[in-house]
């Protein structure tokens, strides 16, 4: 088998600001794609809920409402990632889309995050568990769990909270995920670590890698990002010759910025079976353990 290249990914600490047009937004989010590329990354990750920022663009009758921003924002869905589509080609990366409402066609509005190839394929994934939040705004649970078959890789989604849960994980990791996105959005720094050490065990008991990203920031115009905190990191299971902190990268609370690593994939999966422990195998000699990829669909963006 030849040997694949470690993969370079580039993960958002993303500010979320106050455009004045959509012209404006989409000239930023321009901006960030090309500083991400130029750090030789090959996929860049923004985070949960970036898409919101668009809200400003319409002024205090859409931002200052909830239910508004949600219409608003969900009405723009299919040019945001068209945007992000026009900027992987150029650019030649593949670009994890930042969260945003989506509606269904029952007319409930779930959170998803668009995959996008430079060839021009969309994979979706919706959030799975809701937070208080988004229960009292009306955001709806989606699903179902999806793992993309791509060029750099197989590569899963949890969601912000989603990454708390093991079992989410598990599943994609049995289906075949090497890396799991995280792209989060939290107020307070305990919200960050939160995920953080979500995205950090998952890392562990699966033996693979996991990319979070946050929104960092103050945006007091917005009742659903009004406050960001939070820092992007790059991990991966504690394993000798892998990371001894399980740590590739990690960026300055709530700065703006991109933060990069290289993922050996092949020495991933080498560790799975030949590493000082074996989590991904032992997995299943935990009492009530059992094989959960049946739940998850493959969706090839080759």
């Amino acid at each position: 088998m030849v040997p694949r290249p470690p993969l370079t990914v580039a993960s958002a600490q993303y500010p979320i600001g106050q455009p004045a047009s959509l012209d404006e937004w989409e000239a930023k989010i321009a901006e960030w794609v090309a500083e991400g590329a130029a750090t030789g990354a090959e996929l860049l990750v923004f985070p949960e809920y970036a898409a919101i920022e668009q809200a400003a663009c319409f002024g205090p009758e859409v931002y200052s409402d909830l239910k508004v921003t949600l219409d608003k924002v969900a009405g723009l869905a299919a040019s945001r990632v068209q945007l992000h589509l026009n900027l992987a080609k150029r650019h030649g990366v593949h670009i994890l889309v930042g969260s945003g409402p989506v509606l269904k066609s029952d007319g409930r509005f779930v959170n998803a995050a668009q995959l996008v190839t430079p060839t021009g394929l969309v994979g979706e994934q919706e959030k799975i568990v809701m937070t208080p939040f988004e229960h009292d705004w009306g955001i709806s649970a989606g699903g179902p769990l999806r793992v993309f078959d791509t060029a750099l890789g197989k590569i899963g989604i949890l969601i912000c909270y989603d990454s708390e849960f093991p079992l989410l994980a598990r599943a994609l990791a049995e289906a075949g995920a090497e890396v799991v996105l995280v792209p989060s959005c939290t107020e307070r720094v305990s919200g960050f670590h939160r995920v953080r050490t979500g995205s950090m065990a998952r890392a562990l008991e699966n033996t693979i890698a996991t990319v979070q990203s946050p929104t960092v920031g103050d945006a007091r115009w917005s009742p659903a990002v009004d406050r960001n905190e939070g820092s992007a990191g790059i991990y991966v299971p504690s394993e000798h010759g892998v990371s001894d902190t399980g740590i590739l990268a990690e960026g300055p609370l709530s700065r703006p910025q991109w933060v990069t690593a290289a993922i050996d994939l092949d020495r991933l999966k080498r560790v799975r079976e030949t590493g000082e422990m074996r989590n991904y195998a032992d997995w299943c000699t935990q009492p009530g353990a059992s094989p959960l990829a049946s739940g998850v669909e493959t969706i090839s963006l080759v």
